[in-house]
């Protein structure tokens, strides 16, 4: 490996020669080494970069013990090669992280908000911020000044300077590695900021092409703020507005009615909702009164569209009507099957007993003592056996001997 690798060397480098040194492999997964590269290794909050070594895709980039070592999708071999980044992946990279720099710039220039951390993501990125309150009013102040800052298309270099000369400059840093020696890198971006760093970026402000805040968070007394830049913003926006489309077709309204319609569809969902559970209520009311009624002593129902909590409802509904009784209940919908045994104080039957029992028979399990059992089931269809059992051993229970 060269001193310094082309990725740092030349950012916007695509495509490169190189000679593999060496392949081994790591946890199971096969690695290459390499003489040179232009594929940037996972650090400093920036994601590796991807391409292809050849024929074989490069899925990861690692330093490990003071090599780089390439992670492939399949094992490859020592010798000449072609190395090749994907591209797009990396200049997504370029804008977020360039525009991290420019915003911990001016968050510490015009606020005096010095950054603690920061994370790339595949959709969204962060920088964590040392300011325990931040109104709509300062980030909005601090995305103008990030926007002002991209029109001006101000030039963004790199240089690497000793430790003396390092110790001579006024430079925004988190601190460097442990163990650090030799020189150090620095990226300007030029009128604003100096900054210790490693990555990969862009050669202009006017590059990230905008950005954009999405939010904030409280976060060990600072907070964290996400945001997205370049590319991001576009297909952000293109995704709000295709997801508009589709809202505006189905309320048949317009961009500046959607909230206000979608609100008054949610309520009135909601009053549905309440008129379905009362309705339920009443139809299981209705049940348990023509169970409670009958002349079995076991007796067996099923629901369809409902829930563990509509079966304790019914069963205790159910005891309070026919104490001298037991049920066998069980109910299927959306959060699955469910499935429920009750015995009163004055039946022979004991359900805390019978559950396990029922609940083997259904493929699930639950709990419970006395009175009621219930459970999930994995299946409900040998709900025939499960009520067979019941009624078998409530005869033997008013035969004995």
């Amino acid at each position: 490996m060269t001193s310094i690798p082309s990725f740092e060397r030349d950012p916007y480098l695509r495509r490169l020669d190189v000679e593999v040194l060496g392949v081994g492999e790591a946890e199971g997964r096969p690695y290459a080494v390499l003489d040179d590269t232009l594929l940037y290794p996972e650090g400093g909050g920036q994601p590796a970069d991807q391409g292809r070594l050849g024929d074989i895709a490069v899925v990861d980039v690692q330093k490990v013990e003071g090599e780089i070592r390439h992670f492939l999708a399949s094992p490859g071999e020592t010798g000449a090669a072609v190395l090749l980044l994907d591209w797009q992946r990396r200049y997504d990279h370029m804008q977020q992280h360039t525009a991290q720099h420019l915003f911990s710039a001016l968050a510490l220039a015009r606020f005096g908000w010095a950054t603690r951390s920061f994370h790339l993501g595949p959709e969204t990125s962060d920088i964590e911020l040392d300011a325990p309150e931040l109104s709509s009013t300062q980030l909005a102040a601090l995305e103008d000044a990030a926007m002002a800052e991209i029109v001006a298309s101000r030039p963004i270099t790199t240089r690497r300077v000793s430790p003396e000369e390092y110790a001579e400059l006024d430079v925004r840093s988190r601190g460097l590695p442990d163990g650090h020696r030799g020189d150090i890198r620095l990226v300007e971006i030029e009128g604003i900021d100096l900054n210790t760093c490693g990555g990969t970026h862009l050669e202009s402000t006017g590059e990230i092409e905008a950005v954009k805040i999405l939010g904030t968070e409280r976060l060990r007394g600072g907070n964290r703020v996400r945001w997205v830049a370049g590319a991001r913003v576009r297909s952000r926006l293109a995704a709000h507005e295709a997801r508009n489309a589709e809202l505006r077709g189905l309320f048949d309204t317009d961009d500046a009615s959607l909230v206000e319609i979608a609100s008054l569809k949610l309520d009135q969902f909601g009053r549905a909702r309440r008129r379905i559970r009362q309705l339920e209520a009443e139809l299981a009311q209705a049940r348990v009164e023509s169970l409670a009624a009958s002349d079995e002593q076991v007796v067996t129902a099923h629901f369809e569209d409902a829930d563990g909590g509509f079966l304790q409802t019914a069963a205790r509904a159910f005891l309070e009507r026919a104490p001298a009784k037991a049920c066998l209940l069980t109910a299927e919908g959306g959060k699955g099957a469910f499935f429920l045994v009750a015995a009163g104080n004055a039946s022979s039957l004991d359900a805390g007993e019978l559950g396990p029992r029922i609940a083997e028979i259904f493929e699930g399990r639950g709990g419970g003592s006395g009175a009621i059992f219930q459970g999930k089931a994995g299946s409900l269809d040998r709900r025939a056996e499960a009520a067979a059992l019941l009624q078998r051993t409530a005869g033997a229970s008013s035969h004995p001997g």
